[in-house]
């Protein structure tokens, strides 16, 4: 029987999310927190006149050596982490203890550390998507000009440029950016208010406290709340990266579908020595992209969950609790992986642009039916539906009989209704590019100046 020491059951342990992530959510790293708040807490208590001034003589001494074995072994008598916690620091401060956690509640601390570690990890999110946005970028001009055939229904569309596919993604991971930083205002704020919110407990002084804890800790209040902080808080940033996890999603998918030995407009290298299946040597299978998309499923899933948090009893209950010790945790870490991969895919992509003049070729002209379509309504005065019609037969006829379309168009009418120059263009793909280049441009001046302000 295989054995380990290490007991890991969940693969968010040994397999997904940075170190630095883990890092953000371990559980030592929470418990730092709340240590932390509790401490800035008895600071303000002390400024504010509700404890001594002798109390900061030696307030770093209590919150040293704050054991989490201390706090669990207490909490299996009181049945309460944050409680728990409480007391050990208390019975650490002397006559300073009787003061530590006074006129707060559980969520004071709790919801307060959880906004603390929420900053920290967003940043480490909105890094690696700036780096992911940045990339794209540096792509979409490299290919702003290689055309590409655009697919719609997964069928041959309309040319387009690789540069305009990848300035679309720009643009999008870009909103989800956006997103992040316009909510973190919102999401991201402390809470000090006591048993139901009132602040009843500091006689008054409770907007003082408020005032002075949160300027020392750096972080702005809710404005009002129950014993809680409102969890649309919560569902907000795990409904945004949700559409962030989805968008990865689509990129991924993108990349699979694009790497098909059918298709073959895209190459993700490998390492030497890795192996794409088990049992056949040739296969090459893009599996970081499929994971991608597999664990953008998870997040999703993560959704509703967050959504029914929203919905506690009069001024709280307790069936948000254990939903975020799981959801909270694993959307960041799952995301954090997301965008490592995404990140590894285009360190080490490569385009086939020989494949894509290829590809655009294999439906033998046929794509430039919009444009003679679009010419005879413009240039001979014949109605859209009737120009339709009839580039659909020549379409048919020449799919039916697998003939060249061009072939086709110059045996038809359509040169006594338009110039031979007007049928030329029609073939000549970069002319029918629309305005490609400037929405290009647009897209990535917006991204530019998103990140650039946030």
């Amino acid at each position: 029987m295989l054995r380990s020491d290490r007991g890991w059951i969940c693969p968010l342990e040994y397999r997904y999310g940075s170190l630095e992530m883990k890092k953000i959510f371990s559980r030592e790293n929470l418990i730092e927190k709340e240590v932390f708040v509790e401490k800035t807490l008895l600071k303000t208590l002390v400024e504010i006149g509700f404890a001594p001034r002798k109390c900061l003589d030696y307030i770093d001494k209590c919150f040293e050596n704050i054991k989490i074995d201390e706090i669990d072994d207490l909490e299996k008598k009181t049945g309460h982490d944050t409680a728990s916690l409480a007391i050990v620091i208390a019975e650490k401060c002397g006559d300073c203890g009787k003061y530590v956690h006074l006129g707060a509640t559980s969520n004071d601390i709790i919801d307060t550390a959880w906004a603390l570690v929420l900053r920290d990890a967003l940043i480490v999110l909105k890094n690696k998507l700036k780096k992911v946005i940045e990339l794209l970028i540096d792509y979409s001009m490299k290919y702003r000009d290689v055309l590409m055939i655009g697919r719609t229904h997964g069928q041959h569309a309309l040319p387009i440029t690789l540069g305009f596919k990848l300035a679309n993604y720009v643009y999008e991971f870009t909103r989800s950016y956006d997103r992040i930083c316009s909510m973190e205002s919102r999401v991201i704020r402390g809470k000090m208010s006591g048993g139901v919110g009132s602040m009843a407990g500091w006689m008054g002084r409770g907007l003082d406290i408020e005032r002075v804890f949160m300027n020392e800790i750096g972080l702005k209040p809710h404005l009002i709340t129950t014993q809680v902080s409102p969890r649309d808080s919560f569902a907000e940033i795990i409904v945004n990266l949700a559409i962030l996890a989805s968008q990865l999603d689509r990129f991924a998918l993108e990349i699979r579908e694009l790497s098909r030995p059918e298709i073959g407009e895209v190459v993700v290298k490998t390492s030497a020595g890795s192996i794409g299946s088990s049992t056949m040597p040739h296969k090459r299978n893009p599996v970081l992209a499929e994971r991608i998309c597999g664990l953008a499923r998870l997040i999703r899933g993560f959704t509703v969950p967050a959504l029914e948090n929203i919905v506690l009893m009069h001024e709280r209950d307790l069936c948000n609790s254990s939903v975020e010790r799981v959801m909270i945790p694993h959307v960041f870490l799952i995301l954090d992986q997301m965008l490592e991969d995404t990140l590894m895919i285009l360190r080490n992509i490569e385009f086939n642009t020989e494949r894509m003049r290829e590809n655009i070729s294999l439906t033998r002209n046929i794509i430039a039916s919009e444009c003679i379509m679009i010419k005879l309504v413009v240039k001979s005065n014949i109605a859209r539906h009737v120009a339709h019609r009839l580039l659909s037969e020549l379409v048919d006829k020449a799919l039916s009989e697998n003939r060249d379309f061009r072939e086709v168009v110059s045996e038809s009418n359509i040169s006594e209704l338009l110039s031979q120059s007007d049928i030329n263009d029609c073939f000549d793909y970069n002319k029918y590019l629309g305005n490609i280049n400037e929405l290009i441009e647009r897209a990535i001046e917006y991204s530019r100046e998103i990140l650039k302000v946030c």
